[in-house]
């Protein structure tokens, strides 16, 4: 078993599966900037009927840290693209399914190791 490039994956594939990941993080990071503008106003905590602005604001909070999550992993995908890891389990070091990848682009597990882990 040599090379970790078990990922079978062609220089043109990777190529288009890094493009696919660098239009999804530039997305993912259009959407962070509006969150984090929304974030800006936070509403009225104080006692009585509370300020339909604080649920809005917790809800934005919750969707930002989702969506900060999802820039982190597709950076991630993108650095395991460059170190030639791109496709193989951080978990088990078994090559993850292309149709896995095709479904998921920036998964790290690969299904077995996802599922025992929840994801």
């Amino acid at each position: 078993m040599g090379s970790p490039m078990l990922n079978e994956f062609s220089q043109a594939e990777l190529h288009v599966e890094s493009a696919q990941l660098q239009q999804s993080l530039s997305e993912a990071l259009e959407e962070l900037t509006e969150i984090e503008q929304s974030l800006e106003e936070r509403g009225d905590y104080s006692l009585g009927e509370g300020d339909p602005a604080v649920h809005t604001w917790e809800v934005n909070m919750v969707l930002y840290q989702r969506v900060k999550e999802r820039v982190d992993s597709l950076r991630a995908a993108l650095r395991r693209i460059e170190e030639g890891t791109f496709g193989i389990c951080m978990q088990c070091g078994s090559r993850i399914d292309k149709e896995r990848l095709e479904i998921v682009a920036d998964a790290s597990l690969c299904i077995a190791c996802a599922r025992l882990q929840g994801e």
